[in-house]
């Protein structure tokens, strides 16, 4: 009785390399060595990966770091706004809200609007920017680098498009 048994190392690839012969002989006295031509899946490996990883949402780089800036944003907002606009209101000044109807009237449209108040300060709001003058507008708590005042920029005006959805009193 004649049966196939594999001899080769590569059990990844079932049966790549197939032995004729009698089950019980030793296999020194096989006497036929057939091998079976079997695609070569390796090679198909590194661009099937890179494939997958290209299209993979976990390495979609912009959503990821657009994702990382809001959430940087909103911690700087909790540390730096929230205590005067709490979930985008004002408690200073009711109509100086960061809602965009308020936003509006108050001429206060783009990013580079909110970001220039938000370093020079404006009315009852101090300045929080490293270079801000005179002193009596700035804050006299820590002071804000430039792309943190950006990053508050961009969360500002991306909630106040929003409506304020993300961003709640934490109840302290």
């Amino acid at each position: 009785m004649e049966i196939l048994s594999a001899v080769s190392p590569c059990s990844y690839v079932p049966r790549c390399l197939l032995v004729k012969g009698n089950a019980n002989q030793a296999p020194s006295k096989l006497k036929h060595v057939e091998q079976v031509k079997i695609p070569h899946f390796k090679n198909m490996f590194p661009p099937l990966v890179a494939a997958f990883v290209a299209l993979s949402p976990i390495c979609n780089t912009p959503a990821i770091a657009q994702s990382v800036d809001i959430q940087r944003g909103a911690t700087l907002f909790g540390q730096a706004c929230i205590g005067c606009h709490d979930g985008g209101g004002n408690i200073i000044q009711p109509g100086a809200t960061l809602f965009t109807k308020d936003l509006e009237r108050n001429g206060v449209v783009t990013e580079d609007d909110i970001y220039r108040i938000t370093y020079y300060g404006k009315g009852r709001m101090p300045g929080f920017g490293e270079s801000c003058t005179p002193r009596g507008q700035c804050t006299f708590g820590p002071r804000l680098k430039e792309d943190e005042i950006k990053l508050l920029a961009e969360f500002v005006k991306l909630q106040a498009d929003q409506g304020w959805p993300n961003v709640a009193s934490n109840g302290d």
